[in-house]
């Protein structure tokens, strides 16, 4: 069972979006086996990640956003932390995980079933009790939201850490022409506090606003902070300290011309303890 556990695992989050959710399905999936009647199993492993699947979107579709402050954003996750279960290769990158939230759970796991576990659609079918057809269209329905964005995780190379480090010195000195020299012109930054820390702003789009309100932050909340530069869900982060707590971290999307399209500002603690 345990050889299983961080398939089902990386399974459960890549739908959810969330590490602790993730574990509490799975363990509950895995509970509920060991006591069942497997007279009529056929395939342990079909069986569990069937089950983990389902029970993922029935997560997904229960679960409420609208009492938190700011955007909602995934937990980022960092492959160099021993506890971190999750299959490294299959795992969603930070923004894709981000984009997936624009899907509803059923089209998400179809999604994630095709591009992450090369499923065909006769395994797809089976998985979610649907049909071949109803599967190709959630698919297509899947992508055209996606824009097509290729699933296959990328990995934080040296651009991406020159251009991290730009950043992180454009923001100490809260200069902001530098600052806007590193964002595309049609930026956007979302923030999430969870739901107890109250944020500046949910959502600023634009190169000249999101300069400010970066600059703005660093002078209110973040001078004189410490801070280290990480790579969550395959994407470059700087992450701000107090103390021994990381108190706010900054994922960057960086597009292929080195400027930054998307950066997610996760201040919420309770996503930030199991980095911490």
């Amino acid at each position: 069972m345990q050889e299983n556990y961080s398939k089902l695992l990386t399974y459960a989050y890549n739908i959810t979006g969330s590490y602790e959710d993730s574990q509490d399905l799975v363990q509950d999936v895995i509970e509920k086996y060991i006591s069942l009647d497997k007279s009529g199993v056929r395939n342990e492993v079909n069986y569990l990640i069937k089950s983990t699947v389902n029970h993922a979107i029935n997560f997904k579709n229960r679960h409420s956003k609208k009492m938190i402050y700011g955007e909602w954003l995934p937990e980022p996750l960092s492959f160099d932390n021993a506890e971190n279960k999750l299959i490294k290769e299959q795992t969603a990158r930070y923004t894709l995980l981000v984009l997936l939230e624009k899907l509803n759970p059923k089209e998400r796991a179809v999604y994630i079933l095709k591009e992450a576990f090369d499923y065909s659609h006769q395994e797809i079918a089976e998985t979610l009790d649907i049909s071949i057809d109803n599967s190709r269209q959630l698919l297509s329905r899947a992508g055209k939201q996606l824009q097509n964005i290729k699933y296959a995780p990328d990995t934080a190379n040296s651009m991406d850490t020159d251009i991290l480090h730009r950043y992180q010195k454009a923001l100490s000195e809260g200069n902001i022409p530098m600052i806007e020299e590193l964002l595309r012109d049609d930026i956007r930054l979302s923030a999430d506090g969870g739901k107890r820390i109250r944020v500046i702003k949910a959502v600023e789009t634009g190169k000249p606003a999101t300069a400010s309100l970066l600059a703005y932050v660093q002078q209110q909340f973040l001078s004189g902070k410490s801070f280290t530069f990480n790579v969550f869900n395959h994407q470059p982060a700087l992450c701000f300290w107090q103390g021994e707590r990381m108190y706010n971290c900054h994922i960057l999307d960086i597009d292929e011309h080195g400027l930054i399209r998307e950066i997610y500002s996760i201040v919420d603690p309770e996503k930030l303890k199991r980095i911490n």
